[in-house]
């Protein structure tokens, strides 16, 4: 008999904060996701620092999420994401 695996906390759905969403899309998505998608965008639109790509200088949309349009290590910027994702809530929860 095989217990089922739990799915990992980051391939759980979460919703993303509307700001968010203008860069990675409408959730729900896993964090996996999110962060993909994050990545997509940061290369696509020429976002790190030519000098230490771990450093990302956000544009308009990316500041509005970070909350400052100043360079940011992708580190920081991870826990700055953080804030815009939040568990769904559940159907008939209070």
């Amino acid at each position: 008999m095989t217990k089922e695996k739990k799915p990992s906390a980051f391939m759980k759905p979460v919703q993303v904060s509307d700001a968010l969403a203008e860069i990675v899309g409408i959730g729900p998505m896993a964090r996996t996701e999110v962060t993909k998608k994050l990545w997509e965008y940061i290369k696509k639109h020429k976002l790190q620092a030519q000098d230490n790509k771990r450093n990302i200088n956000p544009d308009q949309k990316l500041a509005k999420v970070l909350g400052s349009n100043e360079q940011i290590d992708m580190f920081k910027m991870t826990s700055k994401i953080s804030k815009h994702l939040k568990e769904p809530e559940l159907a008939g929860s209070r």
